[in-house]
C-alpha cells in the first residue's frame, strides 16, 4: 500500500511541504544545539577553574547506570531509524514494532534517571545552596550542572516520548508508507539529537578526570 500524502493548502505539493518542514526542523535543532552549547561552555569554564570539585562530585554518580542509559539510547536511535526503513519498504508491522521498542527504551532511560534523582535527593546531593550531604563541601556547584544539564535533557526525552507515541498511533492507523514518512523522519532527527547530547553528557558528568 503506497500511502499518498496530500500537502497542506499553503504548500505547492508534498515535496514542497517536506523540504519546508525539514528546513524548519533543522533551524529548530540548531537552536537546541545553541542552548545546550551554552551549558557545555559554562561547564568547561567552571571545570577548568575547579577541577577538584567536579572530580569529587562525579564520584557520587554511578557510571554503570550512566552506561546503561547510553546503551539504551543508542539502541533507541537504531530502532528509530529502522522504523523509517520498514515504513519505506511497506512493512508497517515491523515499523510499528520498532517505534514501540524506541518508546520503551525512552521509558527505561527515564526510569533509571528517576532512581538516580531519588538517590541524590535523599542523600542531599542537590544543586547550589540546597546541597546538604554530610561530610562534603563545595559540591553544590557540580550538582548544579548535573541537575540543570540532565534535567534539561530529560525534558527533551519526555517530549520525544510524546512525539513517538503520536507516531505509534498514526502507524497503527497506517498513515505511513513509501510515499509518506515525513513525520517519522522529523521526529527521528529530533530523537537522534537527544541521543547525541547524552553521548556528550555521559562522559562530562560520569567520567570526570
Amino acid at each position: 500500500m503506497n500511502v499518498k500524502h496530500h500537502a497542506a493548502h499553503h504548500f505547492r505539493d508534498a515535496s514542497h511541504e517536506a523540504s519546508a518542514s525539514k528546513l524548519g526542523l533543522w533551524i529548530f535543532l540548531c537552536t537546541e544545539i545553541l542552548m545546550f552549547g551554552g551549558l557545555f561552555v559554562a561547564y568547561a569554564i567552571y571545570h577548568n577553574q575547579y577541577p577538584e570539585i567536579f572530580l569529587a562530585g562525579s564520584k557520587f554518580l554511578d557510571w554503570k547506570l550512566g552506561s546503561l542509559n547510553t546503551l539504551v539510547l543508542l539502541l533507541s536511535s537504531f530502532t528509530m531509524a529502522l522504523s523509517i526503513y520498514y515504513a519505506q519498504k511497506e512493512k508497517l508491522t515491523y515499523s510499528t514494532m520498532c517505534l514501540w521498542i524506541t518508546f520503551l527504551c525512552g521509558v527505561i532511560f527515564m526510569v533509571v534517571k528517576y532512581f538516580e534523582y531519588s538517590h541524590k535527593i535523599h542523600d542531599g546531593l542537590l544543586p547550589g545552596e540546597l546541597f546538604s550531604h554530610a561530610g562534603s563541601e563545595n559540591l553544590g556547584l557540580y550538582f548544579s550542572f548535573y541537575f540543570s544539564m540532565t534535567g534539561l535533557h530529560g525534558s527533551h526525552v519526555l517530549a520525544g516520548l510524546a512525539l513517538i507515541f503520536w507516531l505509534i498511533i498514526r502507524s497503527h492507523k497506517k498513515h505511513f508508507g513509501p510515499g509518506y514518512v515525513l513525520p517519522l523522519e522529523c521526529v527521528g532527527l529530533f530523537w537522534h539529537l537527544v541521543d547525541l547530547i547524552w553521548i556528550y553528557l555521559f562522559p562530562l558528568l560520569y567520567l570526570v578526570e
